[in-house]
């Protein structure tokens, strides 16, 4: 058993197990760590348990607290936040020297200033060497530079989403969680692009947030067009379901009069689904007035936090690319005709 405490470095960041090594810690206080970037300064946001070593991720070694933060410390690390804007104009002067075609979103120092990272956003890959050896000449400290994605700059800059709040991401999110256009389905909501993304551009991540509560509620209920009966036995279709009251309106139609009644959703029993004819399939594949962007109709993940964010997927679609127009010639010179088959699906 090992007596061990979570530990996160910046606001709303990734949270990090370490061992106490016996000193006396406990949640709220200010700790110096040690990590793969050197020696950082981190906050302990969980009371110290025990747990048994064999629990831990055995891919990421234990590391223990190296003393608890004193107020020297604490002033270092905001004289480390203000040399950080300081290191963040110097970045963008240079950026503009060498005319590169990237965004620089922030910097961020170690504690013990060992690196400089600058976190940066771009739509390909940037070639920042002769950049990084104009910095580490102005810093005198080890310079990294990490392509992020857009999620990864919505986290770092923070805002307001349309429901007035501070963003998710920005204020609690330690994580991304898988997001789909699946889930506004589920929730009936708009599937206008401008209705369910967020500031980042992407499908928002608050869809997660009852995305459960939706599934266990629709399972118990019937679908619009439906065919139901009420507790007299007169059968009824479906036309407007209220998930979260758990209420549904019914349609009558009795010789030339149609009439509407609403019922709570255990007084009625399911007589047959609805059929879906070769109308309502064709109705169904037809696409909305305005198209969904192609990122929100496929499955989103988010891309990290800027701690594990290094630009690596855009190395991987250039490999792909390469690799298909390798086939292409190949096949070229064989004198037979490319395989193309399931490309786009790739």
């Amino acid at each position: 058993m090992v007596n061990v405490v979570n530990i996160r470095f910046r606001s709303a960041g990734k949270v990090y197990t370490f061992s106490t090594d016996g000193l006396p810690v406990k949640k709220g206080d200010y700790c110096i760590v040690e990590t793969v970037r050197g020696k950082e300064l981190g906050k302990v946001v969980s009371d110290p348990e025990e747990k048994d070593e064999n629990m831990l991720n055995p891919n990421s070694p234990l590391r223990s607290i190296i003393r608890v933060a004193t107020e020297e410390d604490r002033e270092k690390d905001i004289k480390n936040r203000e040399k950080e804007k300081e290191a963040i104009k110097i970045c963008k002067e240079k950026i503009r020297k060498h005319e590169l075609d990237m965004k620089l979103i922030d910097a961020e120092y170690t504690f013990d200033n060992s690196k400089l990272l600058f976190y940066f956003t771009a739509d390909g890959r940037i070639d920042f060497r002769e950049l990084v050896k104009d910095l580490a000449a102005v810093f005198r400290t080890r310079i990294e530079l990490r392509q992020i994605g857009v999620r990864d700059e919505t986290k770092i800059l923070g805002g307001y989403g349309p429901c007035g709040r501070e963003l998710c991401c920005h204020s609690y999110l330690s994580d991304f969680v898988p997001v789909s256009i699946r889930m506004a389905k589920e929730q009936d909501l708009s599937l206008n692009p401008t209705k369910i993304s967020g500031v980042c551009g992407r499908l928002m991540c608050c869809l997660k947030n009852e995305e459960e509560t939706y599934e266990y509620l629709n399972k118990k209920l019937p679908g619009t067009g439906d065919l139901v009966a009420d507790p007299a036995g007169e059968e009824g279709i479906v036309s407007e379901v209220n998930v979260l009251r758990q209420r549904i309106k019914v349609l009558f139609e009795t010789e030339d009069e149609k009439e509407i009644r609403e019922y709570p959703a255990e007084e009625l029993t399911l007589k047959a689904k609805r059929k879906k004819g070769p109308s309502q399939q064709k109705k169904q594949e037809r696409e909305p007035e305005e198209p969904l962007p192609k990122e929100l109709l496929e499955e989103e993940f988010g891309s990290g936090s800027k701690e594990s964010s290094d630009g690596r997927g855009a190395e991987q679609r250039d490999r792909n690319e390469n690799r298909k127009k390798n086939r292409r010639k190949k096949h070229k010179n064989n004198g037979n005709p490319p395989d193309t088959r399931g490309t786009e699906e790739r």
